[in-house]
């Protein structure tokens, strides 16, 4: 090769590794704080059980603000900002946890078999990229895939089961893996690292919650900043365990004493192919959602429709949605000591307990600004009326 190719392919080869270098850090710059604070939270590793990465956001932004922290017997955290001590107590809350895997055990030649935590289509398992988490910190693991060469053509289009899945971490033995700090009962979460896509659409993992999570602090963000008086006493909640059971609603409401609650969740959006308009209705881009109906609750239909009327009021649009095969963080609420009247309010999201999903920022600005407008106007008139079945 002449002397000159070699010195141009120095000189490429310097210059790629110079951009890469430099454009994670160039998309960083771009981003506003809400746009960081939502790679924060769907980078952070958080499966069921195992939400501690998560709650430590959580706590950090919400004690930034001032507010008071308080904790159930599983680590949901209730915060309360200062200055909103009265009024009708509305408990507000996502979760932090998402679908993941749990360590069943390890073969003798190191390979990792696992098991479910929450609901994961099992096409979505091979192929893919884990993080465990390990006593030593966490380790990086694929999930292996046999080589279409090898394959026999009848079972090339097979969903290979749960039980079939393992995981690589590299390791040749079972005390090769286990000196990397793994162990049976490990938590395992999907790796995806966040991306901004065209049209200010936002992909990455986990927004089953954690955009829930987001619009709860962005919320929060604007109230102080803009020294918004609240009538009510809100009691913002990041709940635990969700995605196996509601079952840190269910002992956080105990604390939060509710007489009305809001749940946020990533909704169902039913706007790419395959998809039907008889199973989910909302579209990226229409704004936030309201379920009328999923497996776990209808709502209090007096709430539902103020939330339609403050939507419209404030010129926001307001997407419904009836579906079934899901459960939210509302049922528990709903249920709590007599009843309270509960909505879940969502932010439309393709491709739900993926390893990566996809949702559009004006959607979350909009569901934002939809709480904030909706929590103005919770005084306990208003609170007690939407509560009221007496004719």
């Amino acid at each position: 090769m002449p002397k000159s190719y070699r010195i141009r392919l120095l000189f490429l080869s310097l210059l790629l590794s110079l951009l890469s270098a430099v454009l994670p850090s160039v998309q960083a710059q771009s981003l506003d704080s809400t746009a960081l604070l939502l790679q924060e939270l769907s980078d952070a590793p958080g499966p069921s059980a195992f939400e501690e990465a998560v709650r430590a956001i959580m706590v950090r932004e919400y004690q930034s603000l001032g507010a008071a922290i308080e904790y159930d017997g599983l680590g949901s955290v209730l915060a309360t900002l200062p200055d909103n001590s009265s009024g009708p107590r509305v408990m507000v809350t996502a979760h932090m946890d998402e679908v993941g895997l749990m360590v069943q055990y390890i073969t003798d030649d190191g390979y990792i078999r696992v098991k479910l935590l929450g609901g994961i289509l099992e096409q979505a398992l091979p192929d893919q990229r884990w993080t465990i988490l390990g006593s030593n910190g966490s380790v990086m693991a694929v999930s292996g895939l046999h080589t279409i060469h090898v394959t026999p053509p009848a079972l090339r289009t097979q969903v290979w089961p749960v039980d079939d899945i393992f995981l690589d971490v590299g390791a040749r033995t079972r005390a090769e893996a286990e000196a990397l700090g793994i162990r049976p009962g490990d938590g395992i979460a999907p790796y995806s690292e966040f991306t901004v896509l065209a049209n200010e659409r936002y992909a990455g993992k986990a927004w089953d919650d954690r955009v829930g999570l987001a619009v709860m602090l962005a919320a929060a963000r604007r109230i102080q900043a803009e020294r918004l008086q609240l009538p009510a006493q809100v009691i913002w909640v990041a709940t635990t365990q969700e995605e196996i059971g509601l079952r840190g609603a269910q002992t956080s409401v105990e604390l939060a004493r509710p007489v009305l609650g809001i749940s946020l969740e990533a909704g169902v959006s039913a706007d790419y192919p395959g998809i039907r308009p008889t199973q989910a209705q909302e579209r990226l881009g229409g704004g936030p959602g309201i379920f009328l109906l999923d497996s776990s609750m209808i709502p209090n239909r007096k709430l539902r429709d103020f939330f339609f009327a403050v939507a419209a009021t404030a010129n926001i649009p307001l997407q419904p949605n009836v579906l079934s095969g899901y459960g939210e963080d509302g049922a528990e609420i709903q249920r709590y000591d007599t009843g309270r009247p509960t909505v879940n309010m969502t932010v439309p999201t393709r491709y739900l307990h993926g390893h990566t999903s996809i949702i559009q920022r004006s959607d979350f600005d909009q569901a934002v600004e939809l709480l904030l407008q909706v929590l103005q106007r919770l005084d306990a008139d208003t609170v007690l009326e939407l509560s009221s079945f007496a004719p």
